[in-house]
């Protein structure tokens, strides 16, 4: 009887650390779940958040490819009436200097490299004709003659 008694008072102790252990496993458990749905939330919103940063970058390339080719149609006309010869100059001028391929000339100063010309220089592009391409000593830029170029 005395060995039954202890083996019931072994098996309740048995029992009641099980019990301690299966309520700390689902404290852990629902610890878990909890996190496990707060991450959810916060992934659901990430991917709220991306899919709305796609679909501002996919219109922000959609009106830059507007704009741009309203630039290059806007260009076409431009050149319109320039002569093949001087807009492959200006072509390859432009390649040569990092996009800008004729800067205006105001002031005694090409506004390409910011440099101020020669007056022998300044003489000669006064004396030529309206037609001629004249550059920058500096830079080679086309220089477009603006009203103030000799001010």
């Amino acid at each position: 009887m005395e060995s039954l008694q202890h083996e019931i008072e072994s098996l309740t102790k048995r029992q009641s650390d099980l019990e301690d252990v299966e309520l700390e496993i689902m404290e852990r458990l629902e610890s878990a779940t909890a996190r496990h749905a707060e991450l959810q939330a916060r992934r659901s919103a990430l991917d709220t958040t991306i899919a709305e940063t796609e679909q501002a970058r996919d219109q922000a390339y959609s009106e830059i490819d507007a704009e741009a080719e309203q630039a290059r149609k806007e260009r076409a006309d431009a050149a319109g009436g320039i002569t093949a010869e001087l807009l492959a100059a200006y072509e390859k001028s432009r390649t040569q200097r990092g996009g800008v391929g004729a800067a205006p000339l105001r002031q005694r100063r090409c506004e390409g490299c910011r440099m101020e010309l020669d007056a022998s220089y300044l003489a000669k592009i006064a004396a030529a004709p309206p037609e001629q391409v004249m550059r920058c000593e500096e830079c080679g830029r086309i220089l477009i003659r603006t009203l103030d170029a000799n001010a």
